[in-house]
């Protein structure tokens, strides 16, 4: 993905206690008080006092996107869990998506963690430090239903879309394709329906949630579902086990309890069991 040129860095604030997030003018003042007052239950450091600061990049739907005027989503409602376990309020930041493979804006201080329905990678790993896996993810090919493509083995010579600088844009290059990037996933959905692309291979969670809108049902279709053996992560900063501990924590309690079978089923679609089973990255 790429930031819009101009676009500006755009802080989303909510209580801990709601599954979305409102979305305030400006941003938090600096004034953060001592380094104690910045310290949250289970001793973890936070960037700014009283807040969880969360970098993503909207929007990503069902993970995290603005419903309403409200930042809503999958990782947004688990993030929430670990702000109240913490006792602070969740604050999203929307930042460029080459961030979340650097680090950078974890090392500034300027986020405590980023959620951004992120698959964790080696590359990316050195980078930073990555929670337990909380979702497993897959890659579909959806196409306009007048296309004539059957499945990924008919996308040699078509022209096919990819959100840049995701793993659908890096599985599509892997197979010999040429792939259209488009900054973000809404734009990427826009290409395929004003014919700019044949088809596209994005996330399967993002395309479900495209599909729930009747009219999108009506024109497009998912002709492969392919398993790529992706899971997603939330990061943090190398070596900031605190948080990590508190992410990890908050994500399996979610499992045991049944928060996450409610949360999954809102936000994606009907609960498959092995999607709470541990499994390595």
């Amino acid at each position: 993905m790429h930031t819009v040129p101009g676009r500006r860095s755009r802080i989303l604030a909510a209580t801990t206690a709601t599954v979305g997030l409102l979305l305030v003018a400006g941003c938090s003042s600096d004034d953060d008080g001592g380094s104690a007052a910045k310290t949250a239950a289970g001793g973890v450091e936070l960037a700014k006092a009283g807040q969880l600061t969360v970098c993503t990049h909207l929007p990503y739907p069902p993970f995290q996107s603005e419903i309403d005027g409200r930042v809503q989503g999958f990782d947004v409602s688990l993030v929430d869990l670990v702000a109240r376990n913490l006792g602070v309020k969740q604050e999203i930041l929307d930042t460029p998506f080459e961030n979340f493979k650097t680090g950078a804006f974890l090392n500034a201080g300027q986020c405590d963690l980023g959620a951004a329905g992120m698959t964790i990678t080696e590359e990316r790993e050195k980078n930073v430090d990555f929670s337990d896996p909380y979702f497993d993810a897959t890659q579909a090919v959806l196409v306009d239903k007048s296309s004539g493509i059957a499945s990924a083995a008919d996308l040699q010579g078509k022209k096919v879309g990819a959100q840049a600088q995701t793993t659908g844009e890096d599985y599509a290059k892997k197979q010999g394709l040429d792939p259209v990037s488009f900054e973000a996933s809404d734009a990427v959905l826009n290409g395929l329906r004003t014919k700019q692309v044949e088809a596209v291979v994005i996330d399967y969670p993002v395309v479900q949630g495209w599909l729930k809108t009747p009219a999108n049902a009506d024109a497009f279709k998912v002709v492969d579902n392919l398993n790529t053996g992706e899971q997603y992560g939330f990061t943090v900063k190398k070596g900031n086990t605190e948080l990590l501990a508190a992410l990890n924590r908050a994500i399996a309690d979610a499992k045991a309890d049944g928060t996450y079978k409610k949360l999954y089923e809102q936000w994606i679609g009907p609960y498959d069991e092995s999607a709470a089973a541990p499994s390595a990255s």
